[in-house]
């Protein structure tokens, strides 16, 4: 991370964060070293994300949370937010957060962590707050608390994850080829508790993935597959008895796919300029996949977790798959290429069919699939899409939790025939104008053989086109405290 977390005294002359709640009448609760003058003169009414400067031998800084009885991680995790960004004029802060809401001290502790550490992120050194960023050190102070320790410790864990994310998504399309993403899985995975697997373009040819395959026949940089193991300490990972230990069949299992177009031109269906310049973003799927599986061994999940990253570009080589063509992915459905941009749900297709074959209790991808979606549903929120009732209810739960918006859609039934091909078992593209992303959703439906599953279309909340709540212009890390949630809390659907 660029700025550090203490545990602990704050250093002297450290600046002091407090959250003000407001009391039954709707004015802000007393506190110490905030005067009813003083509120009343700056018009500070403790609304949330509300702040208040004083300066002072001691800068204090005052946050509003609102109705003491409404105050939940989220917006814990906001003011933790606004308070870091409040602060970047000092070398250090302390967030005197815990104990204001009814959340154990755990939750409450990864809530102000994961808060303050994101707003702290910087790309290539370019800090925070027009470059004006002094803020060295974050200061929780847990007073002996081991819970919030613990908990400190996990919203570290996750906003370091999600600084990879967004680094990887940030970075130009030159620096994160599907061969240096590999190369970068591999990277993460020494040391960190889970297993790693590349498959380069010959493996990915003799395993029959004709999606993956296809998109990436327009450009000179080879696709790759790359598939990651987790498994709780104690059991053999494959799902095999190895070494003495336990049979991972046992345990409950989790699949989860990444989209990888590290760049997309939209291939031979070529995009406008305009709508080519944030592409580098395409692979946001495949980075939240990784991110997850370097914190799952700290998060210590009593299940089995698998992922797929389906790592290629999408461009308009002299070999480009033309409109028109058809393909077969590996489960041996075939499919009618109509739109070369409509390229994410063909490498997800492969990845989807070898999720089911890991024979999983559940499968989520993540992909910047559908502009459709953004149409629908803004940048701020994800859409879901799913088919199985109780799991989706998980992953919408989940994404409570981690307080990132979801919305789901239907997976509606009557429109498969929108996708229907005269050539193939399905094409790549639904009805002109009509439903693009249930159309997307029911192509990657024929690809997981009834396991319940569910899609996040994270085309929207993967890239913030200007700075946010939780930080600059760029990758945004979406979807990961969600698939953090969901693994803490899976079961079996």
């Amino acid at each position: 991370m660029s700025v550090e977390l203490i545990l602990g005294p704050a250093p002297r002359g450290a600046a002091v964060a407090t959250g003000v709640t407001t009391d039954r009448t709707g004015k802000p609760a007393a506190v110490p070293g905030l005067t009813a003058a003083v509120m009343a003169k700056r018009g500070f009414s403790a609304k949330p994300g509300q702040v208040l400067v004083v300066p002072g031998s001691q800068t204090r800084i005052f946050v509003g949370l609102g109705d003491a009885s409404s105050v939940d991680a989220d917006r814990i995790r906001s003011a933790a937010a606004v308070a870091t960004r409040a602060a970047v004029h000092e070398n250090s802060v302390q967030l005197d957060l815990l104990g204001v809401s009814k959340l154990d001290k755990r939750a409450e502790a990864q809530a102000i962590v994961e808060g303050a550490l994101a707003v702290t992120y910087t790309y290539s050194g370019k800090p925070v707050a027009d470059g004006v960023s002094r803020l060295q050190s974050v200061v929780l102070d847990p007073v002996g608390s081991r819970a919030a320790k613990e908990g400190a410790g996990v919203g570290r864990r996750i906003a370091e994850a999600t600084s990879m994310v967004r680094d990887l998504v940030n970075l130009p399309p030159a620096n994160l080829t599907p061969r240096i993403f590999a190369e970068r899985a591999v990277e993460a995975a020494d040391g960190s508790g889970f297993a790693v697997e590349v498959w380069d373009e010959h493996r990915i040819a003799d395993e029959r993935l004709g999606g993956l395959l296809g998109v990436s026949q327009g450009g000179l940089e080879p696709p790759r597959l790359v598939r990651f193991e987790y498994v709780p300490q104690g059991y053999g990972v494959g799902g095999t008895r190895a070494g003495g230990l336990k049979s991972a069949k046992s345990l409950p299992s989790l699949a989860v796919v990444g989209k990888g177009i590290t760049f997309d031109s939209g291939g031979l269906s070529l995009k406008p300029a305009d709508a080519m310049m944030t592409m580098k973003c395409d692979m946001a799927g495949a980075a939240t996949t990784l991110g997850l599986f370097t914190i799952l061994a700290a998060l210590q999940p009593s299940i089995r977790v698998v992922g797929y990253c389906c790592l290629t570009e999408n461009l308009p080589g002299e070999r480009a798959t033309k409109p028109g063509d058809v393909h077969v992915a590996r489960n041996g459905k075939s499919f009618e290429i109509l739109n070369t941009d409509a390229e994410g749900r063909l490498v997800l297709a492969d990845g989807l069919s070898l999720a089911v074959e890991d024979k999983p209790d559940a499968i989520i991808d993540l992909a910047t699939l559908t502009g459709a979606i953004i149409v629908a549903l803004g940048k701020e929120i994800t859409g879901l899409f799913g088919n199985n009732e109780s799991f989706s209810g998980q992953v919408k739960d989940a994404a409570k939790r981690a307080g990132e918006p979801v919305w789901e859609l239907p997976v509606w039934a009557p429109y498969r025939r929108h996708i229907d091909s005269d050539v193939a078992d399905m094409k790549n593209i639904g009805m002109p104008g009509q439903a693009g992303s249930i159309a997307a959703a029911l192509f990657l439906q024929e690809f997981v053989a009834g396991v319940p599953w569910v899609h996040l279309d994270i085309a929207g909340t993967a890239w913030a086109d200007a700075p946010h709540e939780f930080g600059p212009r760029g990758g945004t890390g979406a979807g990961l405290r969600t698939l953090v949630e969901l693994v803490r809390g899976f079961s079996k659907p």
